[in-house]
């Protein structure tokens, strides 16, 4: 009898994995390695310096307040934007999942001149903000928007493949034995979800750490107020701090990968919890 052998697209599991760890090492590694290097040449006295000054503690802040509210409402918006892609058929339906993908084509800046042109006090909404009391332009909110703006199509690309492939037999099934809607959500759809609506929250978290070119248009990029730690770096960047510059990015480096492997535990536990319930 003949043993049939599988064919691969890619030639060799070896090759394949050294270009792939090359490229990752070129590309990914050497330069965060570099970074933790010229870190490690500062004394404990001069990181602590860097990184806990008040300008850099107010700009810890600011970042994270504004990243932690638009992951918050793009969790909200961005389920909602791929439940309609995904269970619904209408016409535009093309468009606007075109247009869900204009923040990663987008140039940064040209987002944040278009959001400054539209909020603020002679642009097309700004009007009714103010009269309403909100001021978006030149404040915190500015930012969270920005950072919204940016990292909404994470949470949507991550969700809506999901929803696309979860079948339907376990939601009729949920319906014909007298489960109302909420209760197919909660029970059927939401467990099998919530992986996913994570690690899309996740993706837009890390976005917003390192965001910097939509904001500094909308933000006012005051000291103290509205201005943001990648700001900071690329400040002390120009004044040739370059060991405060380092300190400061490590910080959030080393907050970038918390969060992910925190969010890697979660799903974790919640692939864990699937199967145990046999979802």
């Amino acid at each position: 009898m003949r043993l049939s052998r599988s064919r691969r697209t890619l030639p060799g599991f070896s090759l394949t994995l050294g270009i792939t760890l090359g490229y990752l090492g070129v590309i990914v590694l050497l330069p965060l390695a570099a970074l933790l290097w010229r870190a490690a040449g500062l004394s404990a006295a001069e990181f602590v310096a860097a990184v806990a000054s008040p300008r850099a503690l107010a700009t810890y802040q600011v970042t994270l307040t504004s990243a932690l509210q638009a992951v918050a409402f793009n969790g909200v918006a961005g389920l909602l934007f791929a439940w309609v892609l995904a269970r619904y058929d209408f016409p535009g339906r093309r468009l606007l999942d075109a247009v869900m993908d204009i923040p990663f084509a987008l140039p940064t800046a040209v987002a944040g001149v278009a959001l400054s042109a539209a909020l603020s006090a002679t642009g097309w909404f700004g009007p009714f903000l103010s009269a309403m009391g909100w001021t978006v332009v030149n404040a915190q909110a500015g930012i969270a928007v920005a950072m919204a703006f940016t990292s909404l199509p994470f949470v949507v690309r991550t969700v809506q493949p999901v929803l696309e492939d979860l079948d339907a037999d376990a939601e009729e099934a949920a319906g014909l034995l007298g489960a109302g809607r909420w209760q197919v959500f909660r029970h059927v759809i939401a467990p099998v979800v919530a992986p996913a609506v994570l690690a899309g929250m996740t993706l837009a978290f890390a976005r917003c750490l390192g965001e910097f070119g939509a904001i500094i248009f909308i933000a006012g990029n005051r000291p103290m107020k509205t201005e943001i730690t990648s700001l900071l770096i690329y400040i002390r960047l120009e004044e040739y701090n370059y060991p405060a510059a380092t300190a400061i990015a490590v910080v959030i480096l080393l907050s970038a990968l918390v969060v992910m492997l925190l969010a890697n535990a979660i799903q974790a536990w919640q692939h864990r919890y699937l199967d145990k319930e046999g979802v």
